[in-house]
């Protein structure tokens, strides 16, 4: 009987196992530069300013939120943080890493992450399609160099990534190095309006352009008598106008001057866009990723970038060379339509006197 009580007595003594079980889960206290940084130096390492960044990780912040009670789980500002330093420098993960704190897998997890969710706001880069836009856009595109109905402009460029393991020949371009060939469009004031980023370097502009979506759009119409304007490497279209290659009279002289000036928006665009996120440009190697992962990365720093020019963020300081993408061979294709369009449209250009010569 005493036995029996005693047992009872431990019974009631002994408490729950949660009460004697500890879950050690603690969040690793990361440096965070956005309470320590000037102004100045937030934009310089990560190109926006700092409440663009807060904005971003509202948005991002449900998804990489670790469900894990694992120790040292990373934040999701530390991710998007570590994200956006490799937009910007292009550095490898390791380099990365061991500025941050932070191991080479960790960093590789942080980007591939924060890209995919970043990935998400693509819908957020829209042609100009309602009839408020379309007039905005080519007003600004008339005020440049007098060509009316411009809706954009249109370039491709290469974006240098890592050598593939599989399919190499066919991501080589006519430079020589692996890339993909990516295709954008941008508005007046640089901001880009599409982008096709999923072909390999070897592929030829104008291939680019005819399996795109927007040239099903073009084709049936959509532009609604506006066109795009881009360089000899494109088909003369009704919708897309080249310029002479070989100008016979002023008037065309005239025009190419105009198209060149106009096109030139592009050209500074891609530059800038490079300058802003070295991870695309040659000179800071490339984005040493895989191909799929480097069209990710090409759609999300274009996003970036439109968020960057609509909030006037400055460009770096730092000089930095970038490399100028060489244009595709001609295309030759000489529709009648395009013809008759751009002939029609070469005697409706005034002569600027700010007009650049065009280059021989």
């Amino acid at each position: 009987m005493a036995a029996l009580q005693r047992i009872i007595e431990l019974n009631r003594q002994r408490r729950r196992r949660s009460d004697v079980v500890y879950i050690h889960a603690y969040i690793r206290e990361n440096f965070n530069p956005l309470e320590v940084l000037s102004d100045e130096a937030v934009v310089r390492k990560y190109r926006l300013t700092r409440p663009q960044i807060r904005e971003l990780l509202q948005l991002v912040h449900p998804h990489l939120v670790r469900p894990t009670r694992r120790n040292f789980a990373l934040t999701p500002a530390v991710q998007l943080l570590a994200a956006l330093r490799f937009y910007t420098s292009g550095s490898f993960f390791e380099v990365l890493g061991d500025g941050l704190g932070m191991s080479k897998a960790s960093i590789s997890r942080s980007v591939t992450a924060v890209t995919q969710v970043l990935l998400q706001l693509a819908d957020r880069m829209a042609f100009p399609s309602t009839p408020d836009d379309i007039a905005r856009t080519t007003q600004g595109f008339h005020g440049v160099a007098g060509l009316p109905r411009v809706i954009g402009v249109i370039d491709g460029t290469l974006i240098p990534v890592a050598r593939p393991s599989e399919n190499e020949p066919i991501y080589l371009c006519r430079k020589g190095f692996p890339a993909l060939n990516v295709q954008v469009i941008c508005d007046h004031r640089g901001v880009f309006t599409d982008i096709v980023a999923r072909w390999p370097g070897s592929t030829h502009d104008a291939f680019v352009w005819a399996n795109s979506a927007l040239c099903q759009v073009a084709e049936g119409g959509g532009f609604g008598g506006c066109w795009l304007l881009g360089d000899s490497g494109y088909p003369l279209r009704p919708y897309l106008l080249t310029p002479f290659q070989q100008p016979n009279t002023a008037a065309e002289a005239r025009f190419n001057r105009a198209h060149i000036a106009t096109r030139a928006i592009v050209e500074r665009a891609i530059g800038r866009w490079k300058q802003r996120f070295c991870c695309l440009s040659k000179t800071a190697g490339g984005v040493q990723l895989h191909p799929t992962k480097c069209c990710a990365v090409a759609v999300v720093t274009a996003l970036l970038h439109n968020m960057a020019v609509r909030a006037n963020v400055p460009l770096p300081e730092e000089d930095m060379v970038l490399e100028e993408d060489v244009a595709d061979l001609p295309h030759n294709d000489a529709n009648p339509q395009g013809l008759a369009v751009r002939n029609q449209l070469v005697h409706h250009v005034s002569p600027l006197k700010h007009l650049p010569t065009p280059l021989p």
